[in-house]
């Protein structure tokens, strides 16, 4: 949309000016008429100003996403829609400083400041993660300080949802959404991110605020990558010693090249940064006075009181049996849309009308991004056809197929993997090609679940026994294991394990130059990665 003049929007919204641009959205200020409160409204940006059905879908499905990321950290979404071709979400207005204006004014920050943003930064991408919503372009400059001293997290309204357009594929190469600056290894080699990649990008963000300086610089974007994928960053310590020791390797584990060697996710950082938030000075300029009233302060003191870290819990934050107290992985609270059928007892019997019928309502439901909604529509379906006709009948399996890729392509990540799983248990005790090609998509599912999940060795474990059965069956040469190949590599690439990555895709390059000659698509592909950073 190109700014011109003052404009209404939907007969509610004044727009009054820009605030910001980017490479996917601009950013405009206004106000909501009807209710008489400040907004900001995010437009989605078209190449060229042409229709993209598939960009327009995932900015509905993503703004829905987003929505129900529900955190005091997070700009709240009021509403969303479009108009005359231009498709909107309406935001609330965030008043406060950039963190990358705070840090070019002050140089560095404090080790209480720094830690106290990275915490909160840390509460939020746990939220996100949980909902499987990887920002995939966290820095400084997504990030405000308010006047209160909270943080807020911007970006999210059209951020990447975790890469889930084609369910045919784990990863992809091309053109990634991000900052070479603060991109983990992964995504510019691989193009994929999942929560451990926002978590290198916080230790980027974390070095920056400690220091004064970036991890790496370059005169380009190709330099700058490169950097970022073979270079080590030079130790916080050795550019400011009265860092503590603690807080330094905290940094380091975060900028680790292998998504592996990480931390495990946003909780466990977080109970390793908030013991350091202490001794916050006031920012003259930028925070109300410490002795004016403070509202967001008074509640937060209360709330730390609730789960008894006023005191003896503050070196952690984070309550006993609380996710990050231990070594054990996160997963997204279970809602009753991913949860499997108990029992189908008392499952009300469906006819095949009506199996047909919630398969449309649940079509229709998931068209709109209705995705929730959908899911909890055909998982109780699946109970009453489970019921009726049984888990291996034709219809069953459908639902049940149904079922599973709402999940999937509602983010619900954790929920859909074990319906993959069931089915492939299922489909496995079968006769025919059909269900051994069901079984075999399904598996590559679940192994994607786990993959967007961050599970990269889960993952490949599964995709290594998939690639066995499928050279058996279809042979060596035939495309499906040869895509597969292609995926293992870069999911390879992903997890950092760079010697085998190059091995994988060297094979596969070798076979398909003997199969469709030098100017294939993907030899072309392959190409780039192995004369790239990958072989250095």
């Amino acid at each position: 949309m190109k700014w011109t003049e003052k404009r209404m929007l939907a007969d509610r919204y004044e727009l009054t000016a820009p605030l910001a641009r980017g490479g996917m959205g601009q950013v405009m200020v206004g106000r909501d008429t009807r209710l008489d409160r400040e907004i900001a409204v995010k437009f989605l940006r078209l190449p060229d100003g042409e229709q993209d059905p598939d960009m327009v879908r995932r900015f509905v499905r993503e703004s829905r996403i987003t929505a129900g990321l529900q955190h005091p950290g997070v700009p709240a979404v009021f509403d969303g829609g479009s108009e005359d071709g231009h498709h909107y979400l309406v935001m609330q207005r965030v008043h406060g400083i950039g963190l990358h204006d705070l840090i070019s004014e002050q140089g560095r920050l404090s080790v209480g400041w720094a830690s106290c943003i990275a915490a909160q930064v840390c509460s939020v991408l746990s939220a996100a993660h949980g909902a499987s919503l990887v920002h995939r372009d966290l820095k400084p400059a997504n990030m405000m300080l308010e006047r209160e001293g909270t943080v807020k997290v911007l970006d999210f309204g059209l951020a990447v949802a975790l890469d889930r357009t084609d369910v045919s594929q784990i990863t992809r190469t091309g053109h990634t959404p991000g900052t070479p600056a603060y991109m983990a290894p992964e995504q510019l080699l691989a193009g994929s991110s999942t929560p451990l990649s926002d978590l290198y990008a916080l230790g980027c963000t974390l070095h920056e605020m400690l220091t004064g300086q970036r991890v790496f610089t370059a005169s380009t974007s190709f330099a700058l990558a490169s950097k970022q994928v073979n270079e080590a960053p030079t130790g916080v310590r050795r550019l400011r010693p009265d860092v503590p020791a603690e807080l330094a390797e905290v940094v380091s584990a975060l900028l680790e090249k292998r998504p592996e060697d990480r931390p495990d996710d946003a909780d466990q950082v977080y109970a390793r940064l908030i013991g350091f938030a202490t001794g916050l000075e006031h920012v003259p300029g930028e925070l109300n006075p410490p002795h004016l009233p403070s509202p967001h302060r008074m509640y937060g003191a209360a709330v730390a009181r609730v789960s008894g870290s006023g005191d003896t819990g503050a070196s952690t934050g984070v309550p006993e049996g609380a996710p990050g107290r231990n070594s054990a992985p996160v997963t997204a609270p279970e809602t009753t849309a991913d949860r499997a059928p108990e029992s189908t007892v008392d499952a009300l019997p469906l006819s095949r009308r009506d199996l047909e019928r919630t398969r449309d309502e649940a079509a229709e439901l998931g068209s709109s991004a209705r995705y929730q909604q959908a899911a909890q529509t055909l998982r109780e379906a699946v109970s009453s056809a489970t019921a009726s006709f049984g888990p291996t009948d034709p219809d069953t399996v459908r639902l049940r197929m149904d079922w599973a890729n709402v999940l999937f392509e509602g983010g619900n990540f954790r929920g859909a993997a074990p319906v993959y799983a069931g089915l492939v248990e299922d489909l496995e005790g079968l006769e025919g090609e059909e269900n051994q090609s069901l079984a075999f998509r399904c598996r590559l599912q679940n192994a994607t679940c786990h993959a967007l999940s961050g599970q990269t060795g889960a993952a490949l474990s599964i995709l290594s026994e998939l690639l066995d059965d499928e050279v058996d069956v279809y042979g060596h040469d035939d495309h499906r294991p040869l895509e597969l190949r292609r995926q293992i590599g870069l999911l390879e690439l992903t997890a950092g394990r760079h010697e085998d990555a190059e091995h994988t895709l060297h094979d596969l390059r070798e076979d398909l130059v003997r199969l469709h000659g030098p100017g294939h698509p993907t030899v072309t592909q392959l190409n780039d990665l192995l004369s790239g950073s990958l072989t250095r």
